[in-house]
């Protein structure tokens, strides 16, 4: 079987130190690790200071997204998001919780899996359940991307036109859809 590039968006936050740093500098050093196994960073957003989900969650976090091509297929790709992870200190204990690093597979071309259904399915989980459970599959595009300003605020300048094939919106579209306070949370880092 021939290898093929195949372009993908992530996103990334830390709200907690690594042995690296800084969230901030955890986050470029992440970046960099992706480029040195392997992907080709074809754009990388400014960094973004953004409130912790849920309110309250600890401390503020840094968030940042960049597009890439890999030769990786979707789930190598996700072991390698957290081997990158586990490098910089990840401990998976709560969900949702503080972290020093979190990279999400937002897209990975145009693929959905596991197949519309299941996605439509995690898609329309209420947040009190989104909270709590955890999918032992890769879910792609990422199904609650639509509905985080911290994802797409970023997201925005390194894949405007990125196109759900699900929900058949762009980038912006899907930003422009969000109300403006949740937006006006996402601020870029000083």
């Amino acid at each position: 079987m021939t290898k093929h590039w195949s372009n993908i968006n992530l996103s990334l936050g830390a709200n907690l130190a690594s042995s690296i740093g800084k969230p901030e500098q955890t986050l470029l050093a992440a970046i960099s690790s992706l480029e040195k196994r392997g992907a080709v960073i074809r754009a990388r957003s400014k960094l973004y200071h953004t409130p912790a989900f849920p309110a309250g969650n600890g401390p503020d976090f840094i968030n940042a997204a960049a597009n890439c091509d890999v030769m990786w297929s979707p789930d190598r790709t996700l072991e390698v998001m957290h081997e990158i992870e586990n490098e910089m200190g990840r401990a998976r204990t709560q969900r949702w919780g503080q972290r020093t690093l979190d990279i999400d597979l937002i897209s990975y071309e145009q693929i959905i899996l596991p197949d519309a259904q299941t996605h439509a399915r995690w898609r329309a989980l209420p947040l009190a359940q989104q909270m709590t459970q955890t999918p032992e599959i890769l879910i792609l595009p990422h199904p609650r991307m639509q509905d985080r300003a911290f994802v797409l605020v970023p997201l925005s300048e390194v894949a405007a036109d990125w196109t759900h094939p699900v929900l058949g919106k762009t980038v912006s579209e899907m930003l422009d859809a969000l109300p403006q306070p949740d937006r006006d949370t996402v601020q870029v880092a000083q």
